[in-house]
């Protein structure tokens, strides 16, 4: 039985589908070794020195935010140094203008340093990319373009209140902003002092962490936007409600500030470590490249981001591992978690949950009970404050 040649033109219409299809693959190929946009990440680029994964654009990729924060910087800076501006028992404006200047560049390019790390050594990931289970358009860390949007304009939001709230803190309490002295005290009580602050700013973290869980309202309206990133990168650190971050600073830094107070340089030494720190916390990544992580590993029940990595994966369920520093409120309050704990970066006490020093404090989960840590830690500075 004699079998019909094919149609030539049938024959054409196969080629170009397979010259089609082999140009899509190489298309796809191509781009998924391109830098993905700062953004909207959906894929890892490969092949790609670590040097080639920081962002070209190393301030923002809101343009908007960009010129905010350049402009506010800028005009608050030629005004402080212009009219020599300075509150009695404070630095001066000037340097503290110059301080809100180097952190947010130390908060870019220590983001860039992470994300490369994160792109670069696939062993250190604290979840495996295939964990992710991503659907759809979302990016890197789960989250969808409308979710996205709404994180842009929080982030204006948050910078505008942060920028003000500095400004009034400054003005309002005179030495909260430490001026500078002949400081007689050692280097170890410094240091010493420096860990207790820290551990002051953790504790009032901690309890707001824990609210913003508990409150169904606040967990609903504020802080749930933050955990629309299941698997952060640090990138995802600051990208909160701006009520979430304007919380944190008052009930973290100014609280820790005034109750335990540090000199000028300390001052610097101290923001510049929390700034490294949330944003390792977010990193993704465990191990050596944690440069300030590594340092606190000594601290009883340290956290390595590995912890905050396993809170993030949790949905509102994720009741555990609210610390922001050390590590040690979650032991002492029964509410920590060991996360995804690698060989060779795992903490002296990963493998114990909580201990023998474990408190129960369930009773400060309820919908208003959980303020209760809160008003007493507010009432303490008030009233060391006024006296």
């Amino acid at each position: 039985m004699k079998t019909e040649p094919p149609d030539k033109e049938e024959m054409n219409q196969k080629e170009e589908k397979v010259s089609k299809k082999e140009g899509e693959d190489t298309s796809k190929k191509e781009e998924a070794n391109k830098l993905p946009p700062r953004p909207y990440v959906t894929h890892i680029p490969e092949k790609l020195h670590m040097s080639q994964h920081f962002s070209s654009l190393m301030l923002s990729y809101d343009p908007l935010a960009t010129v905010l924060e350049l402009t506010c910087l800028s005009v608050l800076s030629l005004i402080s140094w212009v009219y020599e501006i300075q509150v009695q028992g404070s630095m001066s404006l000037l340097e503290v203008a110059m301080g809100m200047c180097v952190l947010s560049v130390l908060r870019r390019v220590y983001n860039n340093y992470l994300e490369a790390v994160y792109c670069t050594f696939p062993l250190h990931r604290t979840q495996p990319i295939k964990q992710h289970m991503l659907k759809g358009e979302r990016d890197l860390v789960g989250r969808d373009k409308e979710q996205l949007a709404a994180i842009v304009v929080q982030d204006r939001l948050t910078f505008i209140s942060q920028f003000c709230l500095d400004l009034f803190v400054y003005f309002s309490l005179p030495g909260f902003y430490p001026a500078h002295s002949t400081n007689t005290s050692s280097v170890t009580r410094r240091v010493l002092q420096l860990v207790l602050n820290h551990y002051v700013m953790s504790f009032g973290m901690y309890w707001t962490h824990r609210a913003l869980h508990k409150n169904v309202w606040l967990w609903r309206n504020i802080h749930s936007i933050h955990h629309w990133a299941k698997h952060p990168l640090s990138r995802t650190t600051y990208q909160d409600h701006w009520f979430d971050n304007f919380g944190n600073a008052i009930v973290g830094h100014i609280f820790a500030q005034i109750l335990v107070p540090l000199d000028a340089q300390m001052f610097w030494v101290s923001r510049v470590l929390r700034v490294c720190e949330s944003l390792e916390k977010h990193s993704g990544v465990s191990g050596y490249f944690n440069l300030v992580h590594s340092v606190q590993r000594w601290l009883p029940y340290a956290q390595m981001p590995h912890h905050h990595d396993w809170h993030h994966e949790g949905h509102k369920g994720c009741n555990y591992t609210f610390s922001s520093l050390g590590g040690l409120w979650d032991c002492v309050f029964g509410t920590r978690k060991s996360g995804r704990a690698k060989e060779g970066v795992q903490t002296l006490w990963d493998n114990l949950e909580q201990g023998r020093f474990s408190f129960d404090t369930k009773y400060f989960d309820g919908m208003y009970t959980c303020f209760i840590p809160l008003c007493a830690l507010s009432g303490i500075v008030v009233n060391s404050f006024v006296s």
